[in-house]
């Protein structure tokens, strides 16, 4: 029991310590959508888009509780058990407990599970791989955890975290209601297109420090660790595939946005059909594609999609190492912004059907309404235009949409 008090007062004071440098400058779009008052939530997002950060910066805003923030790669948990040290917290009086990367441990599923039922007092937010299935597996949290995704900075908060500006976020119903109003205010504040191509090329992850070939490294290692550990760590991966995984990674940033021909792509990556859909799949849900279909198709993992782009921006840059085309770079851009909160298909005219309302056509300045003209509810999305007019929308409004 002395032992037990003795490791817990030590990750009590390496919690304190950590929570206590944690910085409060810029915080994160998803901090004020979690609703708190759930027992149990999970934060779950891509390496590198700032979980660690925002569970910290959770527990330093939660002054009024007895907090313990843990790492689940921590050396502690070699001969403890995750439940133990939630009963020990509990014992001790704690309220809320922080778990950071929780598919670094065995069978947290379950024992997460059996702490939400056995410890009522106790809120636990946990952070995991935007690849793991918090719903499979032996323990079915589907009832107990409340889920967030987190993605990559917005152009909104880029322009906050890099360059102190502070806006707020906008609704899309706003956005195509207002934008000619919106834009005009937000003009007398900052030049969009000073700002937008350094956020095309660095601003999607919160640890751009200057330098364009160190940041697009760092990007390149943290597509690497999602494929070497995280994939095989939260799915039934044959580390053998994980090579075809990244040359395919590779074959799609170079060719993006992509309408897989999946036999030939077969061949070329010397995957079989049914792994292949799998491998892109998987990639779309650790948020490195964004895949999209017809909007008459379902989406199952059996499905080749119809059209494939990178995450984001950045992505194009740091894998194909060359100037992405312009059209992929505004198409990247409008749907990294509006996946977070809406669906997104492919109409039979336009380039995007959003919520299966709003269709949308992408272009530069002289795009022209041809192509949707005899459709209700569509709208020209232009780059290279400060503020749009009645139905033309400029494309760099969308990067306030979180």
């Amino acid at each position: 029991m002395l032992q037990n008090l003795a490791k817990m007062e030590e990750l009590l004071a390496k919690s304190k310590k950590k929570i206590g440098a944690v910085t409060l400058d810029f915080i994160r779009y998803l901090y004020n959508r979690i609703n708190f008052s759930n027992r149990l939530i999970s934060i779950l997002g891509a390496r590198g888009v700032g979980k660690t950060t925002l569970l910290l910066q959770i527990g330093a805003l939660a002054k009024s509780k007895s907090i313990l923030y843990v790492a689940l790669d921590d050396l502690f948990f070699t001969d403890h058990t995750l439940y133990g040290l939630a009963e020990d917290f509990s014992k001790a009086g704690g309220e809320l407990l922080l778990l950071d990367e929780v598919h670094k441990y065995p069978n947290w599923s379950r024992e997460i599970k059996l702490i939400y039922d056995d410890f009522p007092e106790l809120q636990v937010i946990f952070t995991s791989s935007s690849v793991l299935d918090i719903y499979r597996g032996e323990s079915d949290l589907s009832r107990r955890a409340t889920a967030y995704i987190f993605h990559e900075m917005s152009f909104r908060e880029y322009l906050e975290f890099h360059h102190r500006f502070s806006f707020i976020s906008l609704s899309l119903d706003d956005l195509i209601k207002n934008h000619e109003d919106i834009a005009h205010e937000l003009l007398k504040k900052f030049k969009p297109f000073r700002y937008l191509p350094e956020y095309l090329k660095h601003g999607a992850y919160p640890y751009y420090a200057g330098d364009e070939m160190d940041y697009y490294q760092k990007v390149l290692n943290t597509v690497n660790l999602v494929l070497d550990i995280d994939l095989p760590a939260a799915q039934s991966i044959n580390y053998e595939n994980i090579a075809k995984f990244k040359r395919l990674l590779y074959v799609l940033a170079t060719n993006v946005p992509f309408t897989p021909n999946i036999s030939r792509l077969s061949e070329q990556i010397k995957l079989n059909r049914n792994n292949l859909s799998r491998a892109v799949h998987l990639l779309h849900k650790a948020e490195l594609l964004h895949i999209l279909f017809q909007q008459s198709r379902s989406i199952s993992q059996l499905n080749k999609p119809d059209k494939i782009w990178l995450h984001n921006t950045n992505l194009n840059y740091a894998i194909s190492q060359r100037e992405p085309e312009k059209g992929t770079l505004r198409e990247t851009f409008l749907i990294i912004h509006l996946s977070l909160d809406h669906t997104i298909s492919l109409p039979e005219a336009g380039d995007f059907l959003v919520d299966h309302k709003f269709t949308l056509e992408v272009g530069g300045r002289n795009k022209t309404f041809r192509q949707i003209q005899q459709i209700s509810d569509a709208y020209l999305v232009k780059d290279q235009i400060e503020m749009g007019v009645m139905k033309s929308i400029p494309l760099w409004l969308f990067g306030f949409l979180y």
